[in-house]
This record gives structure tokens, sequence and C-alpha cells, in this order.
């Protein structure tokens, strides 16, 4: 069931990736929503305990809104930060509930993304906010959500789960340059290559608890 999952997913991601070499709308209005589903549907098949299982299911609900919002045909980019925001609060809870074995872990962990928020958050926050004020509050409220998630992740000492969270971090650094600060050619592909990395990591990191 899990390997079935994986294949569909990698099938369907595939898919997406493609639209983002050579565009096509219609592809990707499909192919990126199927994609989020389908790694439910590998959250499910993971086997985790139900609590968790539950947890991961929501937060992966919110980033189908997420992707859903940030479509090229519906582009609402303040409400699928919104929807990822809370997706990322879903997924703290869900890493409570795998118990963080690794407190100190994590110390490390918030000395190294807070680097990553001084130095690189910054200049997104600043982009953004140079684009449209009223950007400033939610994408800094964002920020601050997604590195409280990857210290969390870190803590639960699930390889599975810091992988998720790192990609989840790099996808959101290249989206946000892309977007205010600086766009580069690669970063549209690095952009779906690392976030569905991240979705997989974050689904996968119920196996064995």
């Amino acid at each position: 069931m899990l390997a079935l999952a994986l294949i569909c997913t990698a099938v369907a991601a595939l898919a997406n990736w493609s639209t983002r070499v050579r565009p096509n709308e219609r592809l990707e209005t499909v192919s990126k929503p199927l994609t989020t589903i389908l790694v439910i549907w590998i959250a499910i098949a993971a086997d985790g305990p139900r609590g968790s299982t539950v947890l991961a299911v929501i937060g992966l609900l919110f980033c189908l809104a997420g992707d859903i919002a940030l479509l090229d045909l519906i582009d609402q980019f303040v409400v699928g930060l919104a929807a990822f925001l809370v997706g990322h609060i879903v997924f703290i809870a869900m890493f409570v509930t795998l118990h963080l074995r690794h407190p100190w872990w994590g110390l490390i962990a918030a000395v190294v993304v807070a680097a990553h928020a001084v130095v690189v958050g910054r200049r997104i926050v600043a982009g953004a906010a140079a684009q449209d004020s009223t950007l400033r509050t939610p994408v800094s409220a964002y920020l601050v959500v997604i590195t409280s998630m990857t210290v969390i992740a870190v803590m639960t000492g699930r390889w599975w789960a810091v992988a998720g969270a790192i990609a989840f971090v790099i996808s959101d650094t290249i989206l946000g340059w892309r977007a205010f600060v600086r766009e580069r050619s690669w970063m549209a592909l690095a952009v779906m290559m690392t976030y569905h990395a991240a979705l997989v990591g974050l689904a996968l990191s119920l196996r064995g608890a």
C-alpha cells in the first residue's frame, strides 16, 4: 500500500514538475493538488499512531488549500500563506505527539534557523514589504511559524521529519526569494521539487512511530 502510494505520488509530482519547465496551466491545475492528495494517502499508509496520523492529514489538507489558493488560476497569495501557516502549526502538534526525544538537537537547530531567518528571511520580508506594505506582517508571521516547525521537527529525532522540515524551509526560501527579491529561471522547478520532498518527508515521519 505504501509503495503504491509513493509511486502514484511520484508520477503526479513529475507531471507537476514538467509544468515548471514547459508551462501547461491545465496540467498544473490538476497535478499540483493531486500530488498533495496522494501524499495524504502516504501519511495514512505509513500506519503511524492514530492521533499523529489525523494531525498529519489535517496539516496536509491545509497544504492542499494553500496549493489551490496559489494556483495561477486563483492567485490568492495571502490566503495560501495563511493556509500553510496553519498547516505548520498542525505539524508542530503532530511532532509533539511523536515525542520530542532530543531537545538539545532543537537548540542547535534553533541557532541555525535563526541565523537563516536573520540573513535570508529578513531580505524576503523586506522585499515583500517593498512590494506591498501589508505583506510584512503575514510574511513575518509565516517565517516565525515555519522556523518553529523546523526546530520542533528536529527535536523528534526522526530523520524523515527533519528532512521534510528542512526541505520545506528550502522550498519556501526559494519561493520567497523568487517572489520578492530576485527571480532565476531554475527557481520555479526547485520550489516544487523541494516542496513535494517536504510533504513526503513529513508523511513518512509517521512510519515506525
